[in-house]
């Protein structure tokens, strides 16, 4: 049984894995990491500034993080430390924090994704052939998440723009007001934030007279806890160094018997 310690363990992504954590015969969560100490669902919350300590203590074998940049990155140092593999999904890293995940790695395996959703990452897939044998089209992108969500736009949309770019030679253009005709080689980029929407992105594609959405609707967190988890599983034993979901999912990973 895999033991792992969650980090951003009171928000509502890492509450979400604790509860699926509960719920497998292959993990078991053995503590978490917060702002503040305390205890959720029965699992001890510890300062996430005592990382360090609590997955020596815990004796753990992996660590979930679903919070915020800067502790982010004080978990991936102090998982560096101690030698335990990090699995996070946290964004809007900047350049200096991205650099430290990449010397985090040097020491531990290290796994980000914007999106733990297996879905998405067969959207990822859909809307790299979709570019690629439409070529020309206009290319437009809307994401909506809950009204807390802080960075924008979101990390998954930034990696759908990304799927785009590898087609073809775009730019985003974030919002559009007064006068701004549209440009052949720009895609319109749309965040929208309200209510407790879980996240839905839908990418637009238009031209020869015709009109293609593809499109995500998450229903319930669960998705990315559940995701996260079989990372962790699929995470745990291999070499140092930078992973993303798309590795556990495409070779040879969680989704094997489905695939």
């Amino acid at each position: 049984m895999t033991r792992v310690v969650v980090s951003g363990a009171t928000g509502q992504t890492g509450d979400a894995v604790i509860a699926a954590g509960q719920e497998r015969d292959d993990v078991k969560i053995v503590a978490g990491l917060a702002s503040t100490a305390g205890e959720a669902s029965g699992v001890p919350i510890s300062p996430a500034a005592e990382a360090e300590r609590v997955l020596r203590e815990a004796d753990a074998d992996a660590v979930v993080d679903f919070s915020v940049p800067g502790a982010a990155v004080a978990v991936a140092e102090a998982a560096a430390d101690v030698g335990v593999p990090l699995v996070t999904g946290t964004t809007g890293f900047d350049d200096g924090q991205a650099a430290a995940l990449e010397e985090a790695a040097d020491a531990i395996p290290v796994l980000t994704a914007a999106n733990f959703s297996r879905g998405v990452q067969a959207l990822l897939a859909a809307v790299a052939e979709a570019v690629a044998v439409l070529p020309g089209y206009d290319v437009e992108l809307v994401e909506t998440h809950h009204n807390r969500k802080v960075d924008a736009p979101s990390g998954t949309a930034a990696a759908i723009v990304d799927a785009v770019q590898e087609q073809r030679d775009i730019e985003p253009v974030y919002g559009r007001e007064g006068d701004a005709p549209r440009a052949a080689d720009e895609m319109g980029v749309f965040a929208r934030r309200a209510g407790d929407v879980r996240g839905e992105h839908e990418l637009l594609l238009a031209g020869n007279d015709e009109v293609l959405t593809l499109s995500h609707r998450a229903e319930d967190r669960g998705v990315y806890a559940a995701g996260a988890l079989d990372a962790v599983e699929w995470l745990v034993g291999r070499e140092p160094g930078r992973y993303e979901f798309a590795d556990a999912i495409h070779k040879g990973g969680v989704d094997e018997e489905l695939l």
